[in-house]
């Protein structure tokens, strides 16, 4: 802009060097008021505008400048505001993926507690179970006041008459029981008899003896009596009876001979 200045300034200098030399005129009277020639008045006229025009491209330029540096300062202060706004999404999205990673391990946490509680109930439910689960039976032959026997062959002892039969492991019709749940039960067999013939009980498992009793016929000794008793580990399904042995008798009255048994544990 001041380039431009200078251009008028020179342009107007040369033009009144011009004058001065040829088309300036002079009045004698040194009070009289010179006058311009008409190009000189229009080329004046026509400087003074674009001085003014200058001016106010000048005012402008500095407005336009004072405008662009209150921008480029907004522009920074934006540009920090940003960075400032960037930091802190970076840190709410770390805050935000420990938050989730706490959340997950809490999860985790929550599951394993979980299982654990539904083992305990499981194990708690398990031990009511086995504490809940009662077993207990007593029977006798129940015949009448008449023998059993003999026979020519081993027979299953069927005790008729059932006095306790908790659980209803025993069977009234087959005089077999069968074990409900795994574990340990205590049986044991009674029976009175005459000595007109043998006696003999044996008291299975499955298809094994596991105890017996029982006499040999004699013409001199009294009426006999005889049992024996026996813990036996079953597991669910597994059956015990008694068998009669073949040639041999006992009594069967309503209270001589006996069948019993009960669960004493679960495992």
């Amino acid at each position: 802009m001041n380039l431009t200045m200078l251009w008028f300034v020179l342009l107007l200098c040369g033009l009144i060097s011009a004058q001065d030399d040829g088309t300036a005129t002079v009045t004698e009277n040194p009070n009289e008021i010179q006058s311009c020639s008409p190009d000189m008045c229009d080329l004046l006229v026509e400087f003074g505008a674009m001085r003014e025009k200058l001016r106010a491209m000048e005012t402008r330029l500095e407005d336009s400048e004072t405008r662009l540096r209150n921008s480029e300062n907004r522009l920074r202060n934006s540009e920090t505001r940003l960075n400032e706004s960037e930091t802190r999404l970076r840190n709410s999205e770390t805050r935000l993926r420990n938050s989730e990673t706490r959340l997950r391990n809490s999860e985790t946490r929550l599951n394993e507690s979980e299982t654990r509680l539904r083992n305990s109930e499981n194990q708690i439910l398990e031990l009511r179970n086995k504490e809940g689960t009662k077993v207990i039976f007593s029977a006798v032959v129940g015949r009448g006041d008449k023998a059993i026997g003999p026979f020519n062959t081993d027979i299953t002892l069927i005790y008729r008459r059932v006095i306790t039969n908790i659980g209803n492991a025993y069977s009234q019709s087959t005089g077999i029981f069968t074990a409900p749940v795994a574990g340990v039960y205590y049986f044991n067999i009674f029976y009175h008899a005459g000595r007109a013939h043998a006696s003999g009980l044996h008291l299975y498992k499955n298809s094994q003896v596991m105890v017996m009793t029982g006499h040999q016929q004699s013409d001199n000794d009294k009426p006999d009596n005889g049992g024996n008793a026996v813990f036996l580990q079953l597991q669910r399904g597994d059956q015990v009876y008694v068998r009669l042995v073949a040639n041999a008798y006992v009594w069967g009255s309503d209270y001589d001979t006996t069948f019993n048994g009960f669960l004493v544990t679960q495992i």
